[in-house]
């Protein structure tokens, strides 16, 4: 359901896309707009209806196993914090393409050894000559990630106050 969605998204956006392109024209208005917004609004309208009507379904029936989502980032061996790793080098002075092949020779070492990224990171004197413990641990820091989720979730919430009162 999610990949229809999801395929549906660019059908829809192809619909704004048309309507960009009904520009005003010099003094006049003629059938190339209307024609086109005959077929695409209500299209539009239908699609955005059936794919709220998807989604709520999707999210409303969603199952969230705690468990396997951790167990699915740790097979990931903490490669997510390639980036965050990279920034910090940047920051510590080090030049950005030096910083990237460090990180990139550590991310493919660790991938190519099933090691964390972490401990491989850990191990190189390149990193750790630039890098104290504790910035280090910054870059592998998951709540880093997580610093928005309560923002986030109210502004969904606000958003489904309507359809409550509604409801």
């Amino acid at each position: 359901m999610s990949e229809r969605i999801a395929g549906l998204a660019r059908l829809l956006r192809g619909y704004a896309q048309a309507g960009f392109e009904d520009q005003a024209l010099w003094h006049e208005r003629d059938i190339s707009h209307s024609s086109v917004e005959r077929v695409a609004l209500p299209d539009a309208t239908i699609l955005l209806d059936y794919m709220l009507v998807k989604t709520t379904a999707l999210v409303e029936g969603m199952v969230v196993n705690a468990a396997r989502m951790r167990q699915n980032i740790e097979r990931g061996l903490g490669l997510w914090a390639s980036s965050r790793l990279l920034l910090a080098l940047v920051e510590s002075g080090m030049e950005r393409e030096a910083a990237y092949r460090i990180v990139q020779r550590a991310a493919l070492r660790a991938a190519d050894e099933e090691r964390p990224f972490r401990a491989v990171a850990e191990d190189d004197p390149e990193i750790t000559s630039r890098l104290t413990g504790e910035a280090l641990a910054a870059a592998f820091d998951e709540a880093h990630l997580l610093r928005n989720v309560d923002a986030v979730i109210a502004r969904l919430e606000r958003l489904t106050e309507p359809a409550r009162v509604r409801g």
